[in-house]
């Protein structure tokens, strides 16, 4: 059962990063989830660690050539749970997406994600 009390996440030093995720298989991606913690459960300051403006590519295997899946914003006003559609009719399936995260809300030391899935 994940934890997604305030501190158990996966933290990036500063506001920009790269994630590549590899898949157990080749799959089509239909679309991602990121989830971050509740803004009621932490203390002041953590929900700006929140990833704000990122983008999903697939790479092939050999991680050469990328494919932009999406470019999105997580919205820290919303659900915590939030589910971005990836662009559709991309030839092809991936073994290997990159998550490029380029902006988070607020707090410039790090960047926080508390759960990423793929559904393809």
């Amino acid at each position: 059962q994940p934890d997604f009390s305030p501190g158990y996440c996966w933290p990036f030093q500063g506001t920009e990063t790269e994630v590549l995720i590899r898949l157990p298989v080749q799959i089509q991606p239909m679309a991602i989830t990121l989830q971050h913690t509740s803004s009621t459960a932490a203390p002041p300051g953590i929900r700006g660690s929140a990833p704000r403006d990122f983008s999903v590519y697939g790479l092939d295997e050999e991680g050469k050539d990328k494919t932009l899946l999406g470019t999105f914003t997580y919205a820290m006003q919303e659900e915590l749970t939030q589910t971005f559609p990836l662009q559709l009719g991309i030839p092809g399936a991936f073994r290997f997406l990159q998550l490029d995260i380029r902006s988070n809300w607020g707090k410039p030391r790090y960047t926080c994600i508390y759960r990423v899935q793929v559904h393809g």
